[in-house]
């Protein structure tokens, strides 16, 4: 019984994966909209001197200047955990090791990505850290946290429409990797290889984080 429960198991998930590709790949299930390379460089800055002043940041120099890249489309959420969690010094390091025991994304895929609490669930499960979701702030209040977020105590991850900064694409999740206050600058490490760390205006990323993700706002988590 259980070998015959494990076949039906495998096969659920590879007729599940196919499916996904007969749709034209996972970007299509999570609503992915392929942003050009001209978009990604004019939305952004990836300047070298100030990337690189951002990486000297507090909390941002825990990262050592490096970023895990999310292995599909969907599975931004757990990447950015385990960028955060190695930044920290723990075990779950990997999108597998994060996702491992919970049941999510058990087929490899997040499929139509994870929301905001979802990731906070996640997040609780795997790291002895406190972690808190923020949203419905304001402008101010997201200043004020982004101030904190220099604090080599402190990890902040983000939910934001990438369609307000980049004129296209949905909704992703990224660690900041802090704020540079006297230029108005967040940074933010993107683990989406195509896109690498950028920094942008403090409004801006507001904007973006600011909008509705079915009946709730977009926000914060904050990992300390």
């Amino acid at each position: 019984m259980k070998l015959r429960t494990k076949v039906w198991t495998a096969a659920l998930a590879a007729a599940m994966v196919s499916i996904v590709l007969a749709l034209g790949g996972v970007g299509v299930v999570v609503s992915r909209t392929k942003v050009s390379p001209e978009a990604i460089e004019l939305s952004v800055i990836h300047a070298d001197d100030a990337v690189e002043r951002a990486w000297k940041l507090p909390a941002a120099a825990s990262f050592r200047h490096e970023v895990s890249w999310q292995s599909n489309a969907s599975l931004c959420g757990p990447s950015s955990l385990a960028n955060v969690f190695r930044s920290f010094g723990e075990d779950a390091t990997s999108e597998r090791s994060v996702l491992a025991g919970t049941g999510l994304c058990w087929t490899g895929f997040c499929i139509m990505g994870l929301t905001l609490d979802e990731l906070a669930g996640l997040a609780r499960a795997k790291t002895r850290h406190s972690v808190t979701v923020l949203r419905d702030m304001s402008a101010e209040e997201f200043r004020e946290h982004l101030k904190r977020s220099n604090d080599p105590a402190h990890r902040y991850t983000i939910n934001f429409d990438r369609k307000m900064i980049f004129g296209a694409g949905g909704g992703h999740h990224s660690p900041i990797g802090g704020y540079l206050e006297n230029e108005d600058l967040v940074f933010v490490l993107d683990v989406n290889r195509d896109y690498r760390p950028w920094l942008i205006e403090r409004t801006r990323l507001f904007d973006a984080m600011n909008t509705w993700d079915g009946d709730k706002k977009r926000g914060m988590l904050l990992i300390e």
